[in-house]
């Protein structure tokens, strides 16, 4: 039986699929359960114009805000050029995570050999600060 850390792994592997990375060759999938479980995925999209490509947490945090909701229970992230590599978000994505996330928050990190990582927001981005 799938817990819900398998689910998300696997819906963060899945957007990876979908990713548009045709300059860095790195792909990346986020999956992210909101407060009532529901599941919003994102895939990084690049552009010829650098910096102006979005990153697979951003996408999936978007998607969450416009359907409603207003809280990151868990997030998974997947990335990696050909196979899976660790991937951990960039500096803005770690804000743009802190913003939505509380201490129990689960950030999920997909290793190469299909193990992962669990963390939490403080882990990645000690002492953030926020404004609300």
């Amino acid at each position: 039986m799938k817990t819900d850390d398998d689910r998300l792994l696997e819906a963060a592997t899945n957007a990876r699929r979908n990713a548009y990375a045709p300059y860095s060759k790195y792909a990346v999938g986020a999956a992210l359960a909101d407060e009532v479980g529901r599941v919003h995925t994102g895939c990084n999209v690049e552009n010829a114009a650098f910096p102006e490509g979005t990153c697979a947490e951003a996408i999936a945090i978007g998607a969450m805000v416009a359907a409603g909701g207003r809280r990151i229970a868990a997030i998974a992230i997947a990335g990696g050029r050909e196979d899976l590599e660790p991937c951990t978000p960039c500096g803005g994505c770690r804000q743009k995570i802190a913003e939505f996330a509380d201490a129990s928050t689960r950030i999920l990190l997909l290793d190469a050999d299909g193990t992962f990582k669990a963390c939490g927001i403080d882990d990645l981005l000690p002492d953030s600060f926020r404004l609300l």
